[in-house]
């Protein structure tokens, strides 16, 4: 199926990270030129080598760029609208997600760079693209949150807190951009672990760690995701196809938010 979205242009932040350079290829394969924006430039600039190493996928090119730096965001986009003249797609993908204590030993400072990267950096790659979508009359911002979002995360205050934030963010533009042609979604996903994601909970506790097969056990589909799974429904809400969905939460989870037993 042609999604629509040859030629156009998509900004993935974090897109040296695991889900974000899934994001990348995917969209890249689909005909869309790619936006690989990391603080890690060399990351970022292995995902666009390898994306422009591809047959028919759309033209890659890696910036670095520290979203927490709203003068840093802005020239960057600048310098994206002149090499590819707008951006069509935003994914919202990069967050920190390192802390695991309990509310009373919580680290001050992982809390102020969780806000400051995960929420404020969300708030301004957003406010800097989504104004210029609405006004050309097409766009597609897709936001990651994360099942910690939607029931709160055991040992992950900081990065529960701005994950439930950024499902405030999407549905707000959802709502602002709905008629000017710019669809917006949060994605939920449960964790997602690569080749790990073949384990079954025993495997997982013997080889990986203890925390992995609990949630795959809590997971009705007994196993964990990957993250081609995040990338697949990233891709189908920056199609044309997708014109219809917006402001929705969709949860990648394998189930984990079913009532089980």
């Amino acid at each position: 199926m042609d999604l629509g979205i040859r030629d156009r242009t998509a900004v993935v932040t974090g897109g040296a990270g695991r889900i974000g350079s899934a994001d990348c290829r995917l969209l890249a394969e689909e005909g869309a030129n790619v936006v690989v924006l990391d603080v890690d430039v060399d990351g970022a600039a292995e995902i666009a080598v390898e994306i422009d190493e591809t047959a028919d996928s759309g033209a890659a090119m890696a910036f670095e760029c520290d979203l927490t730096d709203r003068e840093d965001v802005a020239d960057s986009m600048a310098e994206v609208r002149d090499a590819f003249g707008g951006v069509d797609i935003l994914v919202n993908n990069a967050a920190m997600v390192d802390a695991r204590s309990r509310i009373g030993d919580y680290d001050d400072g992982i809390w102020d760079r969780d806000i400051e990267i995960n929420l404020t950096g969300t708030y301004n790659i957003s406010t800097e693209l989504f104004p210029r979508m609405c006004d050309r009359g097409w766009g597609r911002i897709v936001t990651m949150s994360s099942m910690a979002g939607w029931y709160g995360g055991f040992g992950q205050l900081s990065y529960s807190a701005t994950k439930a934030a950024m499902i405030g963010v999407g549905r707000t533009m959802a709502l602002e951009g709905a008629q000017s042609g710019v669809t917006s979604n949060v994605i939920a996903p449960n964790i997602v672990v690569g080749d790990w994601a073949d384990m079954n909970p025993d495997e997982l506790r013997a080889n990986v760690d203890e925390y992995f097969a609990r949630i795959a056990e809590a997971t009705p589909m007994r196993h964990l995701g990957t993250e081609e799974d995040v990338a697949n429904m990233v891709t189908y809400l920056c199609s044309e196809q997708a014109s219809y969905v917006t402001g929705q939460i969709i949860g990648v989870t394998g189930g984990i938010d079913l009532f089980s037993f």
